[in-house]
């Protein structure tokens, strides 16, 4: 059963930290609150923990070094770096490596670090089972000449083990004494990292599992609004995937994003600069050619049932007639783009209507296509 195990490339510390800390939250934290109850500050405690040390790893980690989609300045980056620490996620220099490799190679089995194609489990966390030390670090030239990140990068443990669990515990005694200490350290600190480590854990696992690919379905990085929830934007990963240096994940204005809301704030307080994001004209070009590959797709398809009954020959009638308006618009804005012609609001809304009118008829044709032929 375990003969395909490969025993000898198990980082057994790394291992064994997050089996010890996910059973210590699962048992001896229910246990705590079954014996001594918990209260607003605890509460409190856990939230402000788990707000400071994911917002670290979404901004810090990923957006600011991983991608240099904004630039800052001491601060935010030692803030960073030091909640960052505290979810026990590598140092930013490691963890900004791992990630480059992926968006270099996603989807590929021996180069993506957590490629999905390995399964599930892995992408999640299997895959840290098995990291192997040291690392080349061959893409992070640039981190490797901040010294702040160096600093964090020889001291990440340490600095983890300070802010993540010692901290949170001595806050607690200050409260409340021993009896609230180790609540503190239990909550704010066992739980709270276990599930700030498996929120990120779920963006390469299930954003690359299930949701809606409206940029790019060639990649399996997907866009989960649930997800988005727990990960402070992070869950529009098909976006993040098409578009990585934008300082945005959620780009649409009802999209949950508070990472992007944070790095503008940051921004208006002089606290990041340099902030980039794609034109808008270029995210409607994405949209456009995605739904584009799907209509030629879904008209390549359906020739042989589209004439089984009336109501899907008329169904695939509009298709084409659509996927022709949408072909012609597409050529328009690409051309546009190239140009770079400025292009109105107007005319990019009506480019993505007609996207949508196209979605809508993909949807219909599915569902008659679906339904069983009446003789």
């Amino acid at each position: 059963m375990f003969s395909k195990i490969p025993f000898d490339r198990i980082n057994w510390t790394t291992s064994s930290f997050l089996i010890v800390t996910f059973f210590t939250a699962l048992i001896a934290t229910p246990l705590y609150i079954a014996h001594f109850g918990i209260d607003f500050f605890q509460i409190a405690l856990f939230v402000f923990f788990f707000i400071a040390t994911g917002m670290s790893i979404t901004l810090g980690y990923h957006r600011l070094f991983a991608h240099k989609s904004f630039k800052a300045g001491r601060t935010v980056k030692l803030t960073t770096l030091l909640f960052g620490a505290a979810a026990f996620e590598d140092s930013a220099l490691d963890w900004a490596s791992d990630h480059r490799e992926h968006h270099k190679h996603v989807d590929d089995e021996h180069d993506d670090p957590y490629s999905i194609s390995k399964g599930f489990f892995w992408a999640h966390m299997g895959w840290i089972f098995f990291k192997l030390y040291p690392r080349p670090l061959a893409n992070v030239g640039d981190l490797k000449k901040d010294p702040l990140v160096m600093w964090q990068h020889r001291h990440h443990r340490a600095l983890g083990f300070a802010v993540g669990m010692i901290l949170p515990a001595v806050i607690g005694f200050l409260y409340g004494g021993w009896e609230s200490a180790l609540g503190a350290f239990l909550i704010a600190g066992v739980a709270r990292l276990v599930c700030v480590q498996h929120c990120t854990f779920f963006i390469n696992s299930l954003c690359h599992t299930i949701g809606k690919r409206p940029y790019d379905s060639s990649t399996s990085a997907r866009d989960s609004w649930l997800m988005a929830l727990f990960t402070f934007g992070e869950g529009y990963h098909n976006y993040h995937h098409s578009f990585q240096h934008d300082y945005r994940n959620g780009v649409k204005p009802w999209q949950w994003d508070p990472t992007k809301w944070a790095i503008w704030v940051l921004s208006k307080l002089g606290l990041a600069t340099e902030l980039r994001r794609v034109p808008e004209e270029k995210i409607v070009l994405a949209e456009l050619r995605e739904m584009k590959d799907r209509a030629a797709a879904q008209i390549a398809s359906g020739s042989a049932w589209r004439f089984t009954c009336p109501t899907r020959e008329k169904a695939y009638a509009t298709l084409l007639e659509l996927s022709q308006q949408l072909s012609e618009g597409y050529t328009e804005l690409e051309t546009a783009v190239s140009d770079r012609i400025k292009i109105s609001r107007e005319a990019l809304s009506r480019w993505r209507q007609m996207s949508a009118d196209v979605g809508e008829q993909l949807v219909l044709l599915r569902s008659l296509q679906a339904q069983p032929v009446m003789a």
